[in-house]
């Protein structure tokens, strides 16, 4: 599976020769290791200033593992499991941590129904 993002258009053509494009910049299809990595070598060459990322099987403990090339997401190694680590912003700390109370009218309703209001 590949994935590009802000990538030039003649590289996803390009793609489509080995891997069906099924959502715009998603690549999937089943190829060789020589072929996987002659594709990955291709789009190196050609993504210029945008993103890719690309997911393969792998003989590990996830049977699978990660190629990138200037991800906003990093993968790390965690006691030999491959994570994807997510920078954190100033926008992006409230989203990771605990949500507020009171986050849905579901659990605003339950409360009330409690404690009789």
């Amino acid at each position: 599976m590949v994935v590009l993002t802000a990538c030039p258009v003649g590289l996803r053509g390009d793609l489509t020769r080995w891997l069906l494009e099924i959502s715009p910049g998603v690549f999937v299809g089943h190829v060789s290791a020589r072929v996987r990595d002659g594709l990955w070598a291709r789009v190196l060459a050609m993504v210029r200033n945008g993103r890719a990322i690309m997911v393969y099987s792998a003989k590990n403990e996830q049977h699978l593992a990660f190629k990138t090339f200037q991800p906003d997401w990093k993968p790390v190694d965690c006691e030999g499991v491959e994570l994807m680590k997510r920078p954190l912003g100033t926008d992006d700390a409230t989203m990771l941590g605990t949500p507020q109370n009171g986050w849905s009218y579901a659990s605003k309703y339950r409360a009330a129904r409690k404690f009789g209001r």
